[in-house]
């Protein structure tokens, strides 16, 4: 084995900054590269790893539902990858399910590379719960794997319902920038209006419709004790559901209020500078989708909110649902609602971030947000691929 060890990256076409700024502190202790495909959803341009091109069966297909029908015949897969599983000593691929995380353990056999597995999942599926190309990579991928890095405990204990045994796991929560989210914690100056910014693709199961709903129930009098000031809504995101939620801001009579913007990952900061508090309202759902004859039902939870993590950073109060792993996350750093509550939301609120002049920040725990950063996080990964290099 080289003097240092190789790590393989494996996202599909999911790679993001956010996720792969870690791996930039280990490079002086392992040689790290990720898969990088033509179609990759997210702007990682920015990121200082080196980046293997590889191609794809989607990637030879039309955009759009044909293609994805195709491909979901098919399975989707890497097209010229061998080299660059050959060369690694540890893949690091993500979630029981994905393809790309399945097509890293079918060549494990072939190469002499140990499978590490960050896993977000916080429901425990098994089989029954998955349609059908997510029951084959699952099964899969639960024989391959060497090491589990679920990112909660939460995700920990579904994975140990998944039949994982417990020796094979390790809680390695992500990290973020923490210096960089601090900078967003003066202002140059106090600002004279509450602004409230509710983060995360423009989707049903954020909440930003709770979030509207809250602040218009506040500007009618129907929480006790609401600001008579003005309060505003960023909404910071993109996504399918933009226009309704325009749509919606201007039925409830906030629409004057209302800011949507989606930002680059880096100006990200600024936008919480601009804020008294942020508030992620994810909520718990459920939707079905013909899947090639199966009809899965499909349920999701919050299973981290990196925006917490960056809050934290910041010093904004945060006001949360109680979704998924959100209470693991935050401890005793938010106010808590349940979710849906959107009424218990606009109280939250009241009694805590409009209550007090606009852009007052908090002192959240030393501890928990070293715990969340990037710092913290490459340690982690460094643990987890020294202990499956060693055989422990």
């Amino acid at each position: 084995m080289p003097n240092r060890p190789r790590i393989l990256v494996v996202r599909g076409d999911l790679a993001n900054p956010w996720e792969l700024r870690p791996w930039e502190l280990l490079q002086e202790r392992f040689d790290v590269a990720y898969l990088g495909t033509p179609r990759n959803w997210f702007d990682v341009s920015q990121i200082q790893l080196r980046r293997i091109p590889v191609k794809t069966l989607g990637g030879h297909l039309p955009r759009g539902k044909v293609g994805a029908l195709v491909s979901g015949v098919a399975g989707e897969r890497y097209l010229d990858a061998d080299d660059a599983f050959e060369w690694a000593d540890v893949v690091h691929a993500a979630e029981l399910s994905f393809w790309f995380s399945a097509d890293a353990a079918k060549r494990k056999p072939r190469s002499d590379f140990k499978l590490v597995l960050t896993v977000w999942e916080t429901l425990p599926f098994l089989r029954v719960y998955r349609n059908r190309h997510a029951r084959a990579n699952r099964d899969v991928v639960l024989r391959a794997t060497d090491l589990f890095l679920p990112a909660t405990e939460r995700a920990r204990d579904a994975l140990l319902l998944e039949g994982v045994e417990a020796d094979r796991t390790m809680v390695a929560y992500p990290g973020v920038d923490v210096e960089r989210f601090a900078s967003a914690k003066a202002p140059e100056r106090a600002p004279d209006e509450h602004v409230v910014i509710s983060p995360g693709r423009l989707v049903w199961e954020k909440g930003h419709q709770d979030v509207m709903r809250a602040l218009a129930a506040i500007r009618r009098g129907l929480v006790e004790g609401a600001t008579s000031g003005r309060v505003r809504l960023l909404v910071v995101g993109a996504g399918p559901e933009e226009d309704r939620l325009r749509e919606y801001a201007d039925e409830l009579g906030i629409g004057a209020d209302v800011e949507f913007g989606a930002v680059p990952y880096e100006e990200m900061p600024a936008e919480f500078a601009r804020a008294s508090c942020m508030v992620l309202a994810s909520l718990s759902t459920a939707a079905g989708g013909l899947v090639l004859w199966d009809l899965p039902r499909v349920f999701w939870e919050e299973q981290f909110g990196m925006v917490l993590a960056e809050a934290m950073a910041a010093g904004l109060p945060i006001v949360a649902s109680s979704s998924g792993a959100i209470p693991e996350v935050c401890g005793d750093a938010a106010a808590y609602f349940v979710p849906g509550d959107w009424l218990g939301l606009a109280r939250r609120l009241v009694e805590g971030p409009l209550s007090r002049p606009p852009g007052t920040r908090t002192e959240h725990s030393a501890e928990l947000v070293r715990r969340y950063s990037i710092e913290a996080a490459a340690e982690r990964l460094a643990s987890a691929y020294e202990r499956v290099l060693e055989g422990r």
